[in-house]
């Protein structure tokens, strides 16, 4: 999943807090920018881990856009992470799955083309993914 992040210099402290604003109190600080692209990724990472552990749901990206324009963020630097976040998902489990043959073949070819998916498996769990997410935000659940 991709999350927006914001990198905020703060000249007082010399330092960079990099937010994630999809992840409620995600963030860390750091020293330079490099050192805050690399630790912000663990962060998450930990926030997932601890969110999955709780039995809660991961916390679905929203658009850059939907966040530019809040007052605690301007002035910031934007960046977009990709989070594997199938880890934080919960064990996996094997299933058999009947598509026609035409559907199976445009999953493929989008896989070929997509390396995000890595497999059928993973287009399929990301569709998902999707789906249940349009649908909570549809319904507001």
């Amino acid at each position: 999943m991709r999350y927006p992040i914001v990198l905020l210099f703060n000249p007082d402290l010399n330092d960079y807090k990099v937010c994630v604003p999809d992840i409620a109190g995600c963030f860390c600080r750091a020293s330079t920018m490099d050192k805050a692209l690399t630790d912000i990724i663990t962060e998450i990472e930990l926030h997932l881990a601890g969110l999955s552990e709780a039995d809660v749901d991961i916390p679905v990206a929203t658009s850059f856009e939907s966040h530019v324009t809040k007052m605690e963020f301007r002035g910031g630097v934007w960046a977009v992470v990709d989070i594997d976040i199938s880890p934080f998902l919960g064990r996996s489990h094997k299933i058999n799955v009947t598509l026609p043959d035409l559907l199976i073949k445009r999953i493929d070819d989008m896989v070929a083309k997509n390396p995000d998916y890595k497999t059928r498996s993973g287009f399929l769990a990301q569709s998902a993914i999707n789906e249940l997410t349009q649908y909570k935000e549809d319904t507001n659940e």
